[in-house]
C-alpha cells in the first residue's frame, strides 16, 4: 500500500496544558488493562499494511510498546491457510529464533503478546470462520477492519467499503462476536465515515453504536474519511465531538500522530482513551520509549547512534526469520529509509539504504554510518 509517510500541513492544536503535563496525568483505561493486564499504557502500534509484521512489532515492544495489531489479514487467506496465516502466528519468531525452548526465547524479549489479529473480509460467515482461526492461533484480541481505504479493498467489498453499508457492517460485527464469544476481546477499526455527507455520518454512528451494543471492548477511530484516504490533515475535532457524545466508551484515536507529543496532544484535545500510532512509528520505535519517559515526568530522549545501530541490526535479524535474505533486504530498505531520519547525515544514509538488497549490503551501511565507536557529541 502506498501512503504518504510525512505529515501534511497540520492545523494548530487546541490544548488545555503542555503535553508534558498531560503525559504525567494520563493512564491506561482500567477496562482495557482488566482484559489485557500487559496493555499498561494508553498507546499502541497500529496494523500497517506492508510494515507491521512480527519483526517490526517485536522491535516496538523492546522499546516500550504495550500492544500491537497485525497487518489486516484477509479472511479467505486465513481459511485457506496461506502464507499470511503462517507469518502472523504470534509465536512464530519466538519458536524459530534458534535460542532453545520457546519460554526461554520469550524471556529474551521475543514475545509478541498481547497481539490483536486484524481481519478483513466480505461475508459474515467467512469473517466468523477467520476469527475462530485467529483465536486458535493464540491471538489475544480479534480486531475487525472496517477502515481500510485502498481501492482494491473497497472494490472487493471489504474494509472501509462497509462504512457506506451499515447493515452489512453490523452483520459482520455480530457474526465475529458470536463466533469468538468471551474467549478473547473483540475490537473494531473504523474511519470517521465513508465520506463527508450527512448520510455517511449517520451510517458511522449506527455502526459505532452497534459495536458496543454487540459487546466489542473498544473501537479505534481514524479521523479521516475513507474517500479522503491518507491525503490532507485528519479532523481531530471529529474525535473531540465523538467523545463529547460518548464519554463513557473506550475509544482509541488515530490520525496524524507523527511524534511523541502528538500522542498526548490528541488525548488532551480529543479526550480519547488512548492513541493508535501508525505511520509515525515506522522507523521510529523510540516513540514508545519517549512516551513512557514523558509519563514518568522525564524529557523524551532521542536515540543515540549506537541505539539506532542496535535496532537496525535486530530488526533485520528478526525479519530474516520470516523471509528469505533477498526478500528481507528488499523489505528492509523501506525501514532503513525511515530509520535514516534520526541520523545526522540523513540524506546520505537514506541513499545508501535505498541501494540495499541483502544482508551484506545492510551490514556495510551500518559499518559506514553507525560505527560501534561514535565520535564524541553524536
Amino acid at each position: 500500500m502506498s501512503v504518504e509517510l510525512n505529515p501534511s500541513a497540520l492545523p494548530l492544536r487546541r490544548l488545555s496544558r503542555a503535553t508534558a503535563e498531560t503525559a504525567q496525568r494520563v493512564r491506561i483505561d482500567p477496562r482495557v488493562s482488566k482484559l489485557l493486564p500487559r496493555f499498561d499504557a494508553p498507546f499502541f502500534q497500529a496494523g500497517l499494511a506492508g510494515y507491521s509484521d512480527g519483526a517490526m512489532r517485536i522491535i516496538a515492544r523492546r522499546h516500550g510498546c504495550p500492544f500491537c495489531v497485525t497487518e489486516a489479514l484477509l479472511d479467505r487467506t486465513l481459511i485457506n491457510g496461506g502464507r499470511g496465516k503462517i507469518r502472523e502466528d504470534p509465536n512464530l519468531i519466538a519458536t524459530e529464533c534458534g535460542m532453545g525452548d520457546i519460554d526461554d526465547n520469550i524471556a529474551a524479549t521475543v514475545d509478541d503478546h498481547p497481539l490483536a489479529g486484524q481481519i478483513m473480509g466480505t461475508t459474515p460467515h467467512e469473517m466468523a470462520a477467520a476469527a475462530n482461526i485467529l483465536v486458535g492461533m493464540g491471538h489475544d484480541v480479534v480486531d475487525v477492519n472496517l477502515a481500510c481505504p485502498v481501492k482494491k479493498i473497497s472494490a472487493n467489498y471489504r474494509g472501509g467499503h462497509f462504512l457506506a453499508h451499515p447493515k452489512d457492517a453490523i452483520a459482520i460485527l455480530r457474526a465475529v462476536k458470536d463466533a469468538v464469544g468471551e474467549r478473547v476481546p473483540c475490537t473494531v477499526k473504523l474511519r470517521r465515515a465513508f465520506d463527508d455527507t450527512p448520510e455517511m455520518a449517520r451510517a458511522f454512528e449506527e455502526i459505532f453504536n452497534a459495536a458496543y451494543e454487540s459487546g466489542y471492548a473498544w473501537t479505534t477511530v481514524h479521523c479521516r474519511t475513507v474517500a479522503q484516504k491518507y491525503l490532507g490533515a485528519g479532523r481531530w475535532e471529529f474525535l473531540e465531538e465523538l467523545m463529547a457524545r460518548h464519554p463513557d466508551r473506550v475509544v482509541f484515536g488515530s490520525g496524524d500522530i507523527w511524534n511523541v507529543h502528538d500522542i498526548f496532544a490528541m488525548m488532551d484535545q480529543c479526550g480519547v482513551s488512548g492513541v493508535s500510532v501508525a505511520r509515525g512509528c515506522i522507523g521510529n520505535p523510540w516513540i514508545f520509549r519517549q512516551a513512557r519517559e514523558m509519563m514518568a515526568g522525564k524529557p523524551p530522549t532521542a536515540p543515540s547512534i549506537s541505539e539506532q545501530r542496535a535496532a537496525l541490526l535486530e530488526h533485520f535479524e528478526l525479519a530474516m526469520i520470516l523471509y528469505s535474505e533477498r526478500a528481507t533486504g528488499q523489505r528492509m530498505r523501506k525501514f532503513g529509509i525511515k530509520f535514516a531520519a534520526h541520523h545526522p547525515s540523513f540524506a546520505e544514509v537514506k541513499a545508501d539504504f535505498v541501494r540495499c538488497e541483502n544482508a551484506q549490503q545492510w551490514q556495510a551501511v551500518l559499518e559506514k554510518h553507525y560505527p560501534l565507536q561514535t565520535p564524541a557529541g553524536q
